[in-house]
């Protein structure tokens, strides 16, 4: 069997496999942030916390409880790691320096996982369990309760009221997110992931040299990284390292996890509204979306620019023999389109075009299907956009779901989406104009592309990197974790008040000049809109990039 022909058999298995889980898994998440009914568990943190589960929020107080469960996390983290000497299963490893704690807090906090350290020898197992494993549940559940929080707001009519976030938090993480991690990590363990608590062990090697062998709980986190769309690795390889993705198929497990909440959550968003053709209009906007990546990221790795891999028949630097070409063009494509940022091959060796996908899918937005939750609350707010401006063409007041979309919601989507090329391009202006750029490992378009990479993963909450570049300094650590913290939360807060927005209004009945909003023509419109933006902001800068080094 031909390296292409598998790729495809392993692509086709990963669509059949998310079709297969989207109704009922679906469903089931459906069932955990709507039923009514609280289970023991639940009710015993309810009470630790002081919270009344009955009692709703409005959009300004799910805000500030959503900025303060983070706030509070960052500090506990960031205090964790300054510690670290002092605590239980340290492996005698020094505290973290403090503009790496705080750039790894803010990091962790924000599903954005940005790693400038090596895991296996800067974290002890306890702050890699207690501190970094905690934060990839919890984060993960940030960005599901801000979704749903989203869809109450098409949902609901005539309220200020979006539930309640410590509601949402604590069934998202007891009810989705543990069971399916925990299945996942025995799904990895069998296939021959690490779980132990070993400080390493010291071996021979054939040529008489020593070796330390290093251990740790490796799949109950890996598990959670990839399922939380977090992608923080305990090795510093990441998902290439064998203790943490040992074989093909634990790799397809591995993309199988990234891309299972994300593609399930639109049918979440169709129960909720009352309209399942709803949520089936957005999924296929990200499977378009997605296919369409996936499918380039593999031609142009499979079909490399260049005399080597032309001579070879593809790209083969920078990735692992047990993945061969295809299935690591895959996951690139997976964990780029998603925020998870976790990696099992070398980006920054990829082909010009190649590397230009891997960034192309983060400056989308990632919403084809992006992170769990973030994917979802940014499609939507892209088909507000979308409904904006198809009425400014026939002349209409835009409508969603029978909301109208006047200039307050407008002004709520634009800033959304403003944000992420504001303070990518400006970070990426700000290293050159400094002279911080020096620590990318080339120069000219490829050297540039390093760096642009770095603010569009941090400014994406992916993680991800190029890793041609050094960015272990006061610098670098603190502009990318500046540019984490305000990618993460400014969009979260306009999202939620556009759903407090659109939760105020009274449906307006649907009439003939409506534009249908599940049928064919708009998720073509979705798509062309979300392609658009995309090229009009950051083509200048692709083209100074990738494009230049591939031409």
């Amino acid at each position: 069997m031909s390296t292409t022909t598998a790729g495809v058999l392993f692509v086709l298995s990963l669509v059949v496999a998310l079709v297969g889980v989207h109704r009922p898994f679906g469903d089931h998440m459906f069932r955990a942030v709507s039923g009514a009914r609280q289970s023991r568990v639940e009710r015993g943190v309810y009470r630790l916390v002081g919270v009344n589960p009955a009692a709703e929020q409005s959009w300004g107080v799910y805000t500030r409880s959503v900025l303060a469960f983070s706030a509070v996390s960052i500090l506990f983290l960031y205090a964790f790691q300054r510690l670290q000497n002092h605590l239980w299963l340290s492996l005698g490893l020094d505290p973290v320096v403090p503009h790496g704690a705080w750039n790894t807090a803010v990091s962790f906090v924000t599903n954005t996982n940005w790693q400038w350290y090596s895991g296996e020898s800067t974290m002890g197992h306890l702050v890699q369990m207690a501190g970094l494993a905690v934060q990839n549940f919890v984060s993960a559940a940030v960005g599901i309760a801000v979704a749903v929080a989203l869809v109450r707001g098409f949902a609901r009519s005539r309220t200020g009221e979006l539930g309640n976030f410590w509601v949402d938090l604590t069934r998202i993480t007891l009810r989705i997110l543990l069971p399916i991690a925990v299945l996942g990590a025995i799904a990895l363990m069998i296939g021959g992931a690490v779980q132990n608590l070993s400080g390493g062990a010291d071996v021979t090697t054939l040529t008489g040299g020593s070796q330390t062998i290093t251990g740790g709980p490796v799949a109950s986190q890996e598990a959670i990284k990839e399922l939380g769309t977090n992608g923080g690795g305990f090795y510093n390889v990441n998902s290439a390292h064998p203790f943490e993705n040992p074989t093909t198929w634990t790799n397809w497990i591995e993309i199988f996890l990234i891309l299972l909440i994300p593609f399930s959550l639109p049918r979440v968003f169709g129960r909720m509204v009352g309209q399942n053709r709803q949520g089936y209009a957005i999924a296929a906007v990200m499977a378009i979306l997605a296919l369409a990546s996936i499918t380039l990221t593999n031609v142009f790795e499979l079909t490399g620019h260049g005399t080597v891999p032309q001579a070879v028949g593809a790209a083969l630097e920078g990735k692992e023999v047990r993945f061969d070409v295809s299935n690591s063009a895959t996951f690139a494509a997976a964990t780029t389109l998603t925020s998870t940022g976790a990696v099992n091959s070398f980006h920054d060796s990829y082909t010009a075009l190649g590397g230009m996908m891997t960034l192309g899918n983060m400056m989308l937005g990632e919403v084809a299907p992006g992170g769990v939750g973030s994917g979802l609350y940014g499609l939507l707010i892209l088909a507000v956009i979308t409904v904006f401006v198809a009425g400014l063409m026939v002349g209409r007041t835009p409508e969603y779901l029978g909301k109208k979309i006047g200039s307050r919601e407008i002004k709520f989507a634009s800033m959304y989406f403003l944000i992420t090329p504001a303070l990518v391009l400006t970070g990426t202006a700000a290293a050159f104009a400094t002279g911080n750029n020096s620590t990318a490992l080339n120069v000219g378009p490829h050297g540039l592309s390093e760096v642009l990479y770095a603010f569009t993963s941090a400014s994406n909450n992916n993680g991800s990197a190029f890793a041609g570049i050094t960015v272990n300094t006061p610098w670098w650590n603190t502009a990318l974790g500046l540019c984490m913290l305000l990618g993460r939360f400014l969009p979260i807060i306009f999202a939620l008040a556009l759903a407090g927005s659109l939760a105020r209004q009274q449906p307006t009945p649907a009439s003939e000049g409506t534009l249908p909003t599940h049928r064919p023509l708009f998720v073509g419109m979705v798509v062309g809109v979300t392609v658009i933006l995309v090229a009009l902001t950051f083509l200048p800068a692709l083209a100074l990039g990738p494009l230049a080094e591939g031409l």
